[in-house]
């Protein structure tokens, strides 16, 4: 009986907070280009998290990948007067992540192999089963580097972030099709690869 007080005020009053605690990204966007920072710290907050996952199986060192997700917001806000919404701002952030990528591995040829599964000597766990996995993520990643930039992205996008192939063919300039058949090309090749 005594509950019956306390729980609309606290519904209502978390309705609220939600409300007012989450605009859309075009609000934050369009906020910080009215010179609104805390609109842009959200932003990040909401996707690097995405974006360095992207990175990280895209190729990108561990040891880098901080200073790729800052280049890519850096390089995103910069050009943000171009996003129109063609596509949902987190797509087209992870497609800025990937030139941003393919520039660091154009200044660094000599790429490093990170060794993956380092952890496979911890005690926790069956050693086998770890190393297994490990080895299985190993080959997953180099897979996806041999992949050609596009089916790689396209995956990634696809697979990873679970976006549809309409806005996937919207960030990267192509058309759903052709989207839906790098995908296809991607997961054949990497089935190849990991047989």
């Amino acid at each position: 009986m005594h509950h019956s007080p306390v729980h609309p005020p606290e519904r209502h009053a978390s309705s609220r907070a939600r409300r007012r605690g989450s605009p859309t990204d075009a609000a934050l966007i369009a906020a910080w280009q009215g010179g609104d920072e805390q609109a842009a710290a959200e932003l990040v907050r909401r996707h690097a998290r995405a974006l360095a996952r992207f990175l990280a199986s895209a190729g990108a060192p561990e040891a880098d990948l901080d200073d790729l997700v800052q280049e890519t917001f850096i390089r995103a806000f910069r050009a943000v007067g171009r996003f129109r919404g063609q596509c949902r701002f987190r797509t087209w952030l992870l497609t800025i992540g990937g030139n941003v990528l393919k520039d660091a591995g154009r200044r660094a040829k000599r790429a490093k192999v990170v060794p993956l599964g380092e952890d496979v000597r911890a005690t926790d766990g069956d050693p086998h089963e770890r190393a297994v996995a490990g080895e299985a993520e190993g080959r997953l990643l180099e897979g996806l580097r041999r992949l050609p930039r596009m089916q790689r992205e396209v995956f990634l996008l696809r697979a990873q972030q679970g976006f549809e192939y309409e806005e996937i063919a919207a960030a990267l300039g192509t058309s759903p099709g052709a989207a839906r058949v790098h995908y296809h090309h991607a997961v054949k090749r990497l089935k190849e690869h990991l047989q």
